[in-house]
């Protein structure tokens, strides 16, 4: 079952952030758009890769209004340590979230059972709570902040403008659609 247009389930933990342990829980979220970035563990291979890519590009999430959370199974004390010792990693300045307990990444269905590992999955979260977009990839498939600030974009202009869709690629400022029975088969 898809998690797109469900709100999240509460949850609290532990977080790493600007060089703080920080608690961080659902009502956090409230009002605001949020993304959550999923990673199967830290000190690893393709994960560093992803989360600096976000991390290049949090300036422009912030702009945007959108927080990032980072979450993987690990602790906040391992984040903080990997946060020490990884230039890439250094560079974070979003939140950085433990989910020792699984709690998150079972509610957002991204453990991997029997493994107590989430999945690369991210989601990307409105100011009410409701899951907008999701996306779930393998493990040795890294993804892409460019194009996940772009799907922000697209929810953040479909929800402030009723009646309109964002069609394939586009981009800020392009010509979204107007679905109506004058479009059925023409495009």
């Amino acid at each position: 079952m898809s998690l797109v247009n469900t709100k999240i389930k509460p949850f609290k933990a532990q977080a790493f952030k600007d060089g703080k342990f920080i608690e961080v829980s659902d009502a956090d979220l409230a009002g605001k758009w949020s993304v959550f970035f999923f990673y199967p563990a830290d000190f690893t291979f393709v994960c560093p890769t992803e989360l600096g890519d976000v991390a290049d590009h949090y300036a422009e999430f912030q702009k945007l209004g959108v927080e990032i959370y980072s979450v993987s199974t690990d602790t906040h004390f391992t984040h903080k340590a990997w946060h020490d010792t990884s230039d890439t990693i250094a560079k974070i300045k979003y939140t950085m979230l433990g989910d020792p307990n699984h709690e998150i990444s079972t509610n957002f269905e991204v453990l991997r059972p029997g493994q107590g590992l989430a999945d690369r999955g991210t989601f990307i979260v409105d100011p009410n709570g409701v899951i907008q977009a999701t996306e779930i990839t393998a493990e040795g498939i890294g993804r892409d902040a460019s194009d996940l600030l772009r799907k922000v974009k697209a929810a953040q202009y479909v929800a402030s403008h009723p009646g309109e869709v964002c069609p394939a690629k586009w981009q800020e400022g392009e010509k979204t659609l107007a679905p109506s029975l004058d479009l059925v088969g023409k495009i």
